[in-house]
């Protein structure tokens, strides 16, 4: 296999048939959308059934929420029967059109990026989130194997609960076995909720240096990439906010890859999302493993919802794969990958390796396309306040505040404290500066660390 380099791309909330339910209409074989006979759910306030039908909706007012007790209102008993009417028992006041938004799908093309990478190269059609729940608990399964029991997000600006997690992480692995790695992120990097992270702090980079890495050649072996959960160029997207910025994202990532050659074809790109965001799929989530002994809350032994998955080289051609994968493939995958890397957690251990899936090409291909970027992307909106996701990560941004130990900088961001009581813009600008301001911080003490001891080694 010629992959030296992988890099993961991780966006937020948005299921499969919702982002490429359309490619069912195809004959690559996708489990997707049939037109011609869509899936519906029973809508409890008017009595009838609301279909799937394609949307161009780019802006989603009232979220539809996805936590645990939502999901599995929504799996309704394994028939995936419950998405609606869970929209209406959140949002009683929701009008017709907001509710067909839960079940509708973007139509082909739509999405000039995703769109294009799907057609060109190989999707995943049964890639699961790893608990039918919210980001928080996905993301951490992406990279530890698991979210130690855990199954709510904190979800408040003064949360006393805030989730830290001291558990193993791939990139200890990683580490301990020689394999260079980094992160990449927009704002405010949610894997800092890992606190071994903090010993690894000069393995994150902003997003902004992309395309100049890439352009130079400078990519490590593995590179997980977060986007901008909020604020003016929030691209996540989650909602409300226009799922155009996500995709320009898409392509920027793709594109700064194409335009060196040498390296792409060393390199395999996976866009991939965090969980369904509660809309519709079709495909009831399958049983699976706990992966450790933490099951108070839940038994961890049912996969989350179906979400979109593309494994992107210039060594692959258009395909499908139809085994069944969850985020702890990434950790398999690696292991494989790598000597001396461990898979984490009993579930990580039995996951389908998505390398094992591929069919590679005899030679590179030289008919990539370059990802369209839509002309038209609107600004993020300025909201009265964080919500969901974004409130823990505001909490997570309290917390490294009070972690910084430069007394002159500590204070400077406390007194901008009540900033946390105003519209999302400016949490989103505090949350950033105090991420920002711990990252830094701790990142020129641990460079200063390591030159005094190679200079005492040296001695």
């Amino acid at each position: 296999m010629p992959i030296e380099h992988i890099v993961v791309l991780m966006m937020e909330n948005c299921g499969f048939d919702r982002m490429l339910g359309w490619m069912g209409a195809t004959d690559r074989g996708v489990d997707g959308i049939d037109p011609l006979h869509p899936r519906s759910n029973p809508d409890r306030i008017d009595g009838g059934l609301v279909l799937q039908a394609e949307t161009t909706t780019r802006n989603v007012e009232r979220d539809p929420l996805h936590y645990l007790p939502n999901s599995l209102a929504q799996l309704d008993g394994g028939t995936n029967q419950g998405f609606v009417n869970d929209y209406v028992m959140n949002h009683p006041n929701s009008t017709p059109e907001q509710r067909r938004e839960i079940m509708a799908y973007y139509p082909r093309g739509f999405l000039p990026a995703l769109h294009c990478l799907a057609e060109n190269f190989v999707v995943f059609d049964h890639w699961f989130a790893s608990l039918p729940g919210p980001t928080w608990m996905n993301r951490l399964f992406a990279h530890t194997g698991t979210s130690l029991g855990s199954v709510a997000e904190p979800g408040s600006l003064f949360s006393s609960d805030l989730h830290l997690y001291n558990e193993r992480t791939l990139y200890d692995e990683l580490t301990d076995a020689d394999v260079s790695w980094r992160i990449y992120f927009g704002d405010v990097p949610q894997s800092l909720v890992l606190t071994h992270q903090y010993h690894h702090l000069g393995n994150y980079r902003a997003f902004k240096h992309w395309n100049a890495d890439i352009a130079a050649g400078t990519l490590p072996a593995y590179t997980f990439i977060e986007p901008t959960y909020f604020g003016p160029y929030q691209n996540d997207q989650h909602p409300p906010h226009d799922v155009m910025r996500g995709d320009a994202l898409i392509a920027q990532v793709y594109n700064a890859l194409r335009g060196n050659q040498a390296l792409f074809e060393k390199t395999l790109l996976i866009v991939l999302y965090d969980e369904h965001g509660g809309f519709f799929d079709h495909v009831p989530p399958p049983a699976t493993i706990a992966p450790d002994d933490h099951t108070e809350h839940f038994g961890f032994d049912r996969l989350g919802f179906r979400v979109p998955a593309i494994f992107v080289s210039p060594w692959l051609d258009p395909g499908v794969v139809k085994a069944v994968h969850d985020h702890t493939s990434l950790l398999r995958m690696a292991a494989e990958k790598w000597p001396g890397v461990t898979p984490l957690g009993r579930r990580a251990k039995q996951a389908n390796d998505p390398l094992a899936e591929l069919h590679w090409r005899q030679s590179p291909r030289a008919d990539l396309p370059e990802a369209p970027v839509a002309p038209d992307i609107q600004p993020a909106r300025t909201l009265p306040g964080l919500a969901g996701f974004k409130t823990s990560l505001f909490g997570l941004s309290h917390h490294l505040e009070s972690a910084i130990d430069h007394a002159g900088n500590r204070s400077a961001l406390m007194a901008r404290a009540h900033e946390a009581l105003a519209d999302s813009m400016s949490q989103a600008r505090l949350a950033t500066d105090r991420a920002g301001a711990f990252i830094e911080e701790r990142t020129r003490a641990s460079g200063v660390i390591g030159a005094v001891s190679r200079l005492l080694h040296l001695k």
